[in-house]
């Protein structure tokens, strides 16, 4: 529409329905392209390109996740061992502190059994000489 000649309402109208109606000859002549056996063989290629594609993405996802699920058990069994190494050692540790403690038990125990002897003998000693006093 040229700005500088004054146009009217039918005018307008006019240009409208020119360009509505060369848009559909050109959208009619696109499809006409695309239903051709050219255009449709190009689409069935693309389309067998798209789902070789899919396919890869879906091996390569399927390849990851099986490393994923591979280093996930590694990792659980590393952490089994751990858990089992760790308790082995408080096992050994506490056994350790058992017999420790029952040895020095058995210490101040023949300690006391010592002191207890002597004490004995000096107040048995003690009775004696009192004895013999008499």
């Amino acid at each position: 529409m040229n700005r500088y000649r004054k146009t009217g309402f039918a005018d307008r109208l006019s240009d409208a329905a020119d360009a509505k109606k060369t848009q559909l000859e050109r959208a009619a002549g696109v499809r006409a392209v695309a239903d051709t056996p050219a255009a449709v063989e190009r689409r069935a290629a693309r389309e067998a390109i798209s789902v070789a594609r899919d396919g890869r993405i879906a091996e390569r996802t399927a390849i990851k996740l099986a490393m994923e699920v591979g280093q996930a058990t590694a990792l659980a069994a590393a952490q089994v061992a751990d858990a089992a190494a760790r308790q082995a050692r408080l096992r050994a540790e506490q056994e350790a502190s058992d017999i420790e403690f029952d040895e020095r038990i058995a210490r101040e125990a023949a300690v006391d059994a010592e002191r207890q002897t002597t004490r004995d003998a000096r107040y048995a000693a003690r009775k004696a000489r009192r004895r013999q006093g008499r």
